[in-house]
């Protein structure tokens, strides 16, 4: 309370309104002191200049001063052993000696007269006047009690009067600004002024105060009357009330006694008997805890001997079914603080020693004899391991079963070449180290045999992991189906639940009903079948024991662990073998379902494993050129090979591999190019050889072109013997045409069915032969103009000259390829695919080609003749004798042409031939005698020439195959206008 004065104030006087304030500090401004408004107002104090001693905590603070006053307000104006009320209560000390004295006027407080309320006098005289006025002009309207009214009125008037303050629930002195409101300090510290002032204004307080207690008193009181009928009231049922409660309490008393005569006739027998059953089921409960303990006890040793003989599953559920009851039913046995990290241990042994021994079993499986006819090893075995390690979770096994069959596929291989190196005693193995040098140093049959034997073993490997994996997939099959059975009992489970838990009410009605303990009664119904499906699935577990029927039946031998809820169910792998699925195997859909996947991306993987080390075989041996050096025959039968063991793989994993399909497509496109590279060789020579004359046709080139046109595009087996007694032909006959051709072109159709033959054999080099075929008979078409059109023979064979025999010849060579070019193209038409079929246009453009080649050719023929015309029709003068020596000339040259190309040429195209040939020599002999202004005016001149011409007539019909020829000679005159 006294913590804001911590100096000596310092009085401050003014004029006529005194303020007095407190020094703070002395280098700091003065705050005003607060003073009581109400009771004590500010008045002038006289001398300014006189000082007042007031408590100090720096001065005072060992003394006793009256902020260490502890006596609360109400118990100083009531103290019951003061004679009267005291006129002032700050004083030093209390008690029964204490002397009134003359309180010394305060300094601080200022003497206050009637002037000071002058003013204010003043200012509400004539409101007061106005009130009076009020009051008088309308009085009251109530209609009830006066009486009643005016003392409740009046009442509340006098609590009116009462500050609030003091009627505030949390109201205590000791709060230092509820003492200050109360008690201001400002009213007992003014200055100046000691005399009767102060105390009249201490004794104003007082009064005030003491006039604040009567009106709380008096209103006490009147509560007190009002309610005092009540309390005698109260006072005087007391003896009645007590007079009750005796009774009552006999009565109490009669009823206690015979209910504890009931309780202990009727009562106390059957809950003893209750009791008596209560512990013997206690006693049943303890009894199967031991059997219980005792048989998690033997759980170590037990799971060692299911190690032993590698029954990793049952282990497994051992360990799981162990653990569980130690959670559940043996928590907290001390005894058994350890077990649960030993099993835990042992578990994490378990995993360790399946994955080995998966691996055991991977490495026996994969490396045992390929001759053995047995396709699984230990499928027992197998199963067992697949499903504890599903059970642990342990999902990469199937890494290293592919780890497996990468070595094992390595192995195949080098110990193929091992023992076929071994048999060949040419090698010698001590002057060749390397494994693949000796492999080189085999011959094409051997290395074929080679092959073919890796092949064969890698067929039946891949059946084996067929197999193998196959029965992995069916344990993956079985556990996804057994997760999807086991929702389905799930949601069957729990409508029954549903359907149950809305009988429940009528159960427990009719048990409250029957006077059963309902625990007892929910304990037994539950316990039942809880009970017999434990004992079952104890029984059948590796630990179980037989219960003991002398002391407790088969249910009450068993607890209800959720151990007891595991469920199994038996299936059957596709090698007969059962298996048990159990519930534990807490694997989702998805992850079985990519395990599946995987799997089969397993079998997969091995088909590709044993194609790539086929291509790392293949390509060892090529690395010489072994492959590119290959014959026809030899590369067809290699291809054939290579193609059925592609066919193979991919009918036993369901998938192509493509790596030594690539390969043999790499080799396939390096043979073709080396085939087309040595038959346009082969062709180029032929050609430049060529002296373009007619060649006798072999028998075996006829029998080649005759199963052709029978349908068949293949080169012909040669016959024994009988070939070789028929004489060449002087032609080929070619579907009833007879063909005039040269060795050159002979050999050509043979290449050609080679190609055709070779696209029957490879089929996947079908696009590329097309285009080497087109391309070489571009090359022939070319090379040939060049030879016989371009003169180039004249060079390159030495010929004199080009002769026309030579020209037919060749138009009749292009014209045989001609005809067998839309064989061709039906042949490779059938062995392209649909979208293939564009690159067919290469056999339009080369038909075309030719004809147009074969149109230069007879352009060049009536090419020669023209200029023979011009040369002689050019000295043709019309004279005697007849026939001149011009048209004997002509004829002759005529004849020679004939006997040129008639035995070459079919008849039509001679007739053709000739017919140009003759249109020509018209031309001719029309210019000259339009030069020589003969006309066909019947005169001398005009006979000259018709005897001439029908000379020349006469001759060219006479010549053979020329007889039915129509010349129209009339053409050779010109037209009278």
């Amino acid at each position: 309370m006294a913590s804001s004065h911590s100096s000596s104030p310092v009085p401050q006087g003014s004029s006529s309104d005194v303020f007095f304030k407190k020094e703070v500090d002395p280098t700091k401004h003065i705050r005003p002191v607060q003073s009581l408004p109400d009771v004590c107002p500010k008045e002038p104090t006289g001398d300014s200049n006189s000082l007042c001693v007031a408590p100090s905590l720096v001065t005072d603070q060992h003394r006793w001063t009256i902020y260490h006053s502890k006596v609360n307000l109400p118990a100083a104006l009531n103290d019951p052993r003061l004679a009267k009320r005291e006129s002032d209560f700050f004083t030093k000390t209390w008690g029964l000696d204490f002397v009134d004295t003359e309180v010394i006027p305060s300094f601080y407080l200022p003497q206050i007269s009637k002037e000071h309320f002058t003013i204010y006098q003043q200012e509400i005289s004539q409101r007061e006047k106005i009130h009076e006025r009020c009051k008088n002009i309308c009085p009251p309207k109530d209609t009830f009690d006066r009486t009643l009214l005016h003392t409740h009125d009046k009442s509340r008037t006098d609590l009116e009067q009462v500050p609030k303050i003091f009627m505030k629930p949390d109201f205590a002195l000791d709060d230092s600004l509820t003492f200050n409101s109360v008690l201001p300090w400002s009213h007992f510290n003014t200055a100046g002024g000691k005399g009767n002032r102060d105390a009249a204004s201490s004794k104003l307080l007082q009064e005030k105060l003491s006039h604040y207690l009567d009106i709380v008193e008096v209103n006490i009181a009147h509560q007190i009357s009002l309610r005092s009928e009540a309390f005698f009231h109260a006072m005087t049922s007391q003896h009645e009330l007590q007079d009750y409660l005796k009774k009552t309490s006999q009565a109490v008393k009669m009823l206690r006694d015979k209910i504890a005569q009931i309780d202990k006739v009727m009562c106390e027998g059957s809950l003893h008997v209750l009791r008596l059953a209560l512990t013997r089921n206690n006693c049943v409960k303890v009894y199967n805890k031991l059997k219980l303990m005792a048989t998690v006890h033997q759980t170590q040793p037990t799971v060692q001997v299911l190690l032993s003989t590698s029954e990793f599953v049952g282990a497994l559920d051992l360990i799981a079914t162990t653990q569980e009851v130690l959670q559940q039913e043996l928590q907290g046995i001390h005894s058994f603080r350890h077990l649960g990290s030993q099993l835990c241990e042992l578990e994490k042994l378990i995993d360790k020693m399946m994955i080995a021994e998966f691996s055991t079993y991977s490495h026996s499986d994969l490396n045992r004899p390929l001759e053995d006819d047995c396709q699984i090893l230990e499928e027992e075995r197998l199963v067992s391991l697949v499903f504890g390690l599903l059970k642990q979770r342990k999902l990469n096994f199937l890494e290293i079963y592919s780890k497996e069959m990468i070595i094992t596929a390595k192995n195949i291989i080098k110990q193929c070449v091992i023992n076929k190196v071994s048999q060949i005693e040419e090698i010698d193995t001590e002057a060749v180290v390397k494994l693949a040098d000796q492999m080189r140093m085999l011959n094409f049959p051997q290395w074929f045999d080679l092959l073919k034997e890796i092949f064969s073993k890698f067929t039946v490997f891949l059946q084996r992991i067929k197999a193998t994996l196959n029965i992995i997939h069916s344990v993956v099959l079985s556990v996804l189906d057994k997760n999807q059975r086991t929702r389905e009992l799930e949601d069957i489970s729990q409508q029954k639940n549903t359907a149950k838990d809305n009988s429940l009410d009528t159960e427990v009605a009719y048990l409250i009903h029957e006077g059963m303990f309902i625990s007892d009664a929910f304990s037994e119904s539950e316990l039942t079948p809880i009970a017999i499906d434990t004992a079952s699935q104890r029984n059948a577990s590796p630990n179980s024991e037989p219960c003991s029927s002398d002391s407790v039946s088969e249910p009450e031998c068993t607890t209800d662990s959720s151990s007891s809820k595991e469920q199994t169910s038996s299936s059957a792998t596709p090698g007969g073998v059962d298996i048990m699925v159990n519930e534990d195997m807490k694997l989702t859909d998805l992850e079985l379902g990519k395990l599946a996947n995987n799997i089969q991306e397993l079998l997969y993987s091995a088909s590709d494993i044993c194609h790539d080390r086929a291509v790392k075989f293949l390509m060892s041996r090529a690395k010489d050129g072994f492959l590119e050096k290959l014959n026809s025959t030899e590369f067809i039968t290699l291809s054939r090979l290579m193609e059925t063991f592609i066919l193979d793989t991919e009918q036993i994993c369901g998938r192509k591999s493509m790596s030594l399909l690539g390969a043999l497509q790499s080799q396939a496109n390096k043979f073709v190019n080396r085939f087309h590279e040595e038959r346009k060789t082969k062709l180029s020579l032929l050609l430049d050889n060529e002296r373009w004359k007619q060649a006798d046709v072999p028998a075996e080139f006829q029998d080649l072109v005759d199963s052709i046109s029978d349908g068949k595009i293949a080169l012909p087996e040669k016959k024994s013997g009988a070939t070789e007694e028929r004489k060449p032909a002087e032609v080929l006959i070619v579907e009833g045409q007879q063909y005039a051709v040269v060795g050159t072109v002979l050999l050509l159709i043979r290449i050609i069915l080679e190609y055709c033959q070779c696209v029957d054999n490879i089929p996947s080099v079908t696009t590329d032969m097309l285009t080497r075929l087109s391309d070489l008979l571009k090359y022939f078409n070319s090379r040939s103009c060049q030879l016989v059109l371009g003169a180039g023979a004249l060079q390159v064979v030495g010929l004199k000259t080009i002769t026309t025999k030579n020209l037919a010849l060749s138009s009749r060579c292009l014209q045989l390829i001609v005809h067998y070019i839309p064989v061709i193209r039906a042949h490779f038409e059938a062995r392209l695919q649909p979208k293939q079929y564009s690159m067919l246009r290469h056999f339009d453009h080369i038909t075309k080609d030719y004809h147009d080649h074969i149109a230069e050719i007879s352009a060049k023929l009536v090419a020669i003749m023209d200029g023979l015309f011009d040369k002689l029709l050019s000295k043709y003068e019309v004279k005697a004798p007849v026939p001149s020596a011009c048209f004997r000339n002509i004829c002759k040259q005529m004849a020679k042409m004939h006997e040129a190309i008639f035995d070459l040429l079919p008849e039509e195209q001679t007739q053709m031939l000739f017919l140009r040939i003759n249109a020509s020599y018209k031309l001719h002999l029309k210019k000259q005698l339009s030069h020589l202004n003969v006309i066909n005016d019947g005169g001398p001149q005009n006979g000259l020439v018709t005897a001439d011409v029908a000379f020349y007539t006469g001759n060219l019909q006479a010549l053979k195959g020329l007889k039915d020829l129509d010349l129209n000679m009339a053409e050779i005159w010109e037209q009278k206008r």
